[in-house]
C-alpha cells in the first residue's frame, strides 16, 4: 500500500495530461499556420504591385498607392 491514489485517478491524470499536451501542440501548429498566412499575404501584395507596374506602368502604381488607407 505505497500508493495513496487509486489506479483510476492515476489513469485520469495521465489522460488529462495527454489531452493538455495535445491541445498545446495543436495551438503551436495553428500559430505557425497564421505566421505562414501573414507571409503569403505580404508576398501576394508585393507580386500584385509588381504586376501592376509591369502592365500599367509606374503611374498606375502611384495611383494605387494613393488609395491605400494609412492607419
Amino acid at each position: 500500500m505505497t500508493q495513496d491514489k487509486p489506479i483510476e485517478e492515476v489513469k485520469t491524470a495521465t489522460r488529462i495530461e495527454r489531452f493538455a499536451q495535445w491541445l498545446m501542440s495543436r495551438e503551436e501548429r495553428r500559430s505557425e499556420k497564421e505566421t505562414n498566412l501573414d507571409t503569403l499575404i505580404k508576398l501576394n501584395v508585393l507580386v500584385s504591385f509588381l504586376t501592376l507596374a509591369m502592365v500599367g506602368g509606374i503611374d498606375a502604381v502611384r495611383a494605387a498607392v494613393m488609395f491605400i488607407p494609412y492607419f
